[in-house]
């Protein structure tokens, strides 16, 4: 069993050449910097992703994201925030990862990772943000928040927005994330059927 289990809220965004100077500048801080390689699974008819559940391998450590929440569930609270972020819940206890895949499909890519934090108790206290340039040409960020499983979204929501705006982010319209393009780009059959279950 997990001890602790929480829900990550996460916004992407597009980077620019400007975007560490603009973090730096309304007071992140970088935290490291590193690169690493994501092997994903999947069976061979994508019962896995086609139900919003990701396995991967990132240097060895194995990682299977659930989604958390429903289409209703997004329309609750502010619904055009909401909609923007994704939620996931990441599950790393090998046993439990065990338990619910079998057979795999590999899809793999290195990413290079910057990441920044935000200090002091303020509005972006808890905010992370990581800077993740693929190597098939695809640069993204992520403003991200963990929040305790069982605990409101809401602050998150707010935090996230708060550090977008500080950002220059105004964009309406959901990023997509590193695994979505690698997917339309290289495997346009298994991005349909995607598409098509209203997974992305």
């Amino acid at each position: 069993m997990e001890s602790t289990m929480s829900v990550e809220v996460e916004r992407k965004f597009v980077c620019d050449a400007d975007i560490q100077k603009q973090l730096e500048e309304i007071g992140a801080v970088c935290i490291g910097q590193k690169q690493f390689q994501d092997k994903y699974f999947d069976t061979p008819d994508f019962l896995l992703t086609l139900r919003d559940v990701w396995l991967r391998c990132r240097q060895g450590c194995w990682e299977l994201k659930c989604t958390t929440v429903t289409k209703a569930e997004d329309r609750v609270g502010e619904p055009q925030k909401a909609e923007l972020c994704s939620r996931y819940q990441e599950i790393t206890n090998l046993s439990q990862i065990q338990l619910k895949v079998r057979e795999f499909m590999k899809e793999e890519f290195t990413t290079q990772r910057c990441s920044f934090t935000f200090g002091g108790e303020g509005d972006e206290s808890g905010v992370r943000v990581d800077l993740d340039q693929a190597d098939f040409g695809y640069c993204v960020g992520e403003i991200e928040v963990l929040v305790p499983k069982g605990e409101d979204i809401q602050s998150a929501l707010r935090k996230i927005e708060k550090t977008a705006q500080r950002l220059g982010l105004s964009g309406d319209q959901r990023v997509q994330g590193k695994m979505d393009v690698y997917l339309q780009r290289y495997c346009p059959e298994h991005y349909a059927k995607l598409l098509s279950a209203s997974i992305l």
